[in-house]
């Protein structure tokens, strides 16, 4: 199915009778395109492929479907994507995935959930899940040439967070692939650091090239597509200490020392915002990607550490609050770089979009399917996360306010919250690669802001 057969389509001039019997045809073929999919062969390479003419998007009636209708469903039974019945070499995860490839490199077969033989008894049930929204849903098929196009001509995403948001990231590779390519390449060069940006770009011999309109300025070399930056708990350790030396200056009198030793690895908002609103040629990002949560603990906030209280998350609720004041803070910055952004009348329409924080798994690997219904975790649960939906509960309300009009809190952790089956070898917070999970964040955000956000009254 690839886009090897988009046809260039040359007429001559038409009569007025003409050309409004081929606007009818338009619109009719838009219409069947929108909700017709392929149903055999590739999982991730639909049927539809990119026509010689303006974007058939733009024009579409917005379909509805909220975060909370998005997440109130269940995992439906599919069936393999592949006759295979057993997983007897590492490159078959591909196959089992419904996946052509994956254009980043780095931990290649952990990303997928393929790098441990003694797990590969794990498939093909664990990829032969499809995610089914309510029914109040009308979310149109996910489809990477059309994600792609909108990508270049609406704007490229920015993912900032932790290792789950890599987790994104690397599903993102696989879902655009074959049209986009990957940097660094780990491959060539192992050497890791976490500080460094990942970037996936459009690739100058992908198909789809000679169908999309590229704005002004626009290097298909040098203008990424997606980027992720490593940013654990959206302001550097500095800027934390200051906002709470500011908070609470009865603490500072008596010598607390906010973070302890463990290691965090994030971005100052004066950085990431700077590059999510850079011009062209530089970056065309239109969205920007966040999720945070799993790195606000008592072992990174160590002056909140308090061994008296196991049950009561060992002091949490003092970082709860302060979390609540750090994204406040967060917000409003944010929110006035986005003002600002906009009275210098940049082309691209700008949003930012937070992920509800998706808490671990405890024994993940004894399951083999997904759950009905979701398993309570306990204040005895490992590092957080029992306290996880607090800290999404906060942020949520936080930007409830109307003074943040371009933030957008999405609660769409409940399809992850039922996979247990679904986590990375190595333990039971990470994700792998075509299981349905990091490709439902994909296909609900792109839903998002391509769909529920279009004239909304700001």
């Amino acid at each position: 199915m690839g886009s090897q057969h988009l046809v260039r389509v040359t007429t001559r001039p038409l009569t007025l009778s003409a050309r409004l019997v081929a606007l009818g045809s338009v619109f009719a073929l838009c219409i069947f395109l929108y909700t017709c999919t392929s149903t055999s062969g590739n999982r991730y390479s639909l049927s539809f492929h990119l026509p010689d003419t303006p974007s058939v998007f733009k024009d579409r009636p917005r379909a509805s479907c909220s975060p909370e209708a998005w997440s109130n469903g269940s995992w439906t039974y599919r069936g393999s994507h592949t006759s295979i019945e057993k997983m007897t070499d590492y490159d078959q995860v591909l196959q089992f995935a419904g996946m052509e490839g994956c254009a980043a490199d780095r931990e290649y077969h952990w990303h997928l959930g393929a790098d441990r033989p003694d797990m590969w008894d794990r498939f093909p049930a664990v990829t032969s899940y499809d995610w089914k929204p309510s029914d109040d849903c009308q979310v149109r098929p996910f489809n990477r040439e059309a994600f792609a196009q909108e990508l270049v001509e609406e704007g490229g995403w920015l993912l900032l967070g932790d290792s789950l948001t890599e987790n994104h990231f690397f599903s993102l590779s696989c879902l655009l692939y074959p049209h986009v390519r990957a940097t660094p390449n780990y491959t060539e060069n192992p050497g890791y650091d976490r500080y460094w940006a990942q970037n996936l770009y459009l690739k100058p011999t992908s198909p789809i090239v000679p169908y999309l309109k590229f704005p002004k300025g626009f290097n298909i070399e040098t203008t990424p597509l997606v980027t992720f930056r490593r940013v654990d708990i959206f302001f550097t350790q500095p800027e934390l200490v200051e906002l709470h030396d500011k908070i609470h200056p009865d603490l500072r009198e008596e010598d607390f020392k906010l973070f302890g030793d463990e290691s965090t690895w994030t971005l100052s908002p004066n950085f990431y915002m700077h590059l999510f609103t850079a011009p062209l040629p530089e970056a065309n990002y239109g969205t920007l990607v966040m999720s945070t949560g799993g790195h606000w603990t008592t072992w990174l906030f160590y002056g909140y550490r308090d061994e008296s209280k196991p049950v009561e998350g060992y002091g949490i609720n003092g970082i709860l609050e302060f979390f609540g004041d750090a994204m406040e803070e967060w917000a409003g910055i944010v929110q006035k770089t986005l003002d600002d952004d906009r009275k210098r009348q940049r082309q691209v329409k700008r949003q930012v979009v937070i992920r509800s924080y998706l808490p671990g798994h405890e024994d993940c690997h004894k399951h083999k399917e997904p759950l009905k219904e979701t398993i309570p975790l306990t204040p005895a649960s490992p590092w957080n996360w029992y306290w996880l939906q607090d800290f999404n509960s906060v942020f949520k309300n936080v930007l409830s306010s109307r003074k943040y009009p371009d933030i957008h809190f999405l609660s769409i952790d409940r399809p992850g919250d039922l996979r247990p089956d679904a986590h990375a070898t190595s333990d039971c917070l990470h994700l792998m690669a075509g299981a349905g999970v990091t490709e439902g964040w994909t296909h609900y955000i792109w839903h998002y802001i391509s769909r529920e956000l279009p004239g909304r009254i700001r």
